[in-house]
């Protein structure tokens, strides 16, 4: 009877194994533009830096403060607000503004806040447990001219029936000077996506 019932327990475990279903993976190019829910993706974030990066080494604030000071701009990367009604990672854009300032040769770049923190505890402790030969001086740190700040908001418009959705993403980058508060350079980019539910049941 026992042997009987072990038997049994097997089988259902393997059938229940057999229709499991099973995921198809593919490896595709990370250019490869994919819409899966309609949702801010990796080609709008793609899409967004590209357009910021070209604008803002392109425009005249970069001229200017080179003509005025004869050095390159220093600059930080501050934060990139979320204000859209979806999850966005802004650490995404805010990167590749940061490889691009620091692969132009135009720009200085500086570590941003967060990083900061765990620089300057890395330096406080070489005072105490480095040689003098290569502990790193306090108080040593190049001040950045200007910080870049933005956000990124959305609207989202439904339609009657619920089977169409329009959404409105806007993102907005500025560059202001620190010492003065002037911006000198404000970079927008706008994307519009319509979700058509082909199967959706009211």
């Amino acid at each position: 009877m026992k042997h009987t019932i072990i038997l049994s327990l097997v089988s259902i475990l393997l059938v229940g194994t057999q229709c499991k279903p099973i995921n198809t993976i593919s490896r595709v190019s990370p250019d490869t533009s994919t819409e899966l829910s309609g949702k801010w993706n990796d080609t709008d974030a793609r899409m967004v830096s590209e357009e910021m990066i070209t604008d803002a080494l392109s425009t005249n604030w970069l001229a200017n403060h080179r003509e005025s000071e004869a050095k390159p701009p220093v600059v930080i990367v501050g934060t990139v607000r979320n204000e859209s009604m979806e999850h966005i990672d802004t650490d995404i854009i805010t990167k590749e503004m940061e490889r691009a300032f620091v692969n132009s040769g135009q720009v200085t770049l500086v570590a941003n806040a967060s990083e900061r923190i765990e620089i300057r505890d890395e330096r406080i402790d070489q005072q105490s447990n480095a040689s003098l030969e290569s502990m790193k001086a306090m108080a040593k740190e190049l001040g950045a001219d200007y910080m870049l700040i933005g956000n990124i908001s959305s609207i989202m418009d439904d339609a009657p029936d619920g089977r169409t959705t329009a959404v409105f993403y806007t993102v907005n980058l500025e560059l202001i000077s620190i010492e003065s508060n002037v911006k000198v350079w404000i970079g927008n980019k706008k994307i519009k996506k319509v979700i058509e539910r082909r199967n959706y049941r009211g």
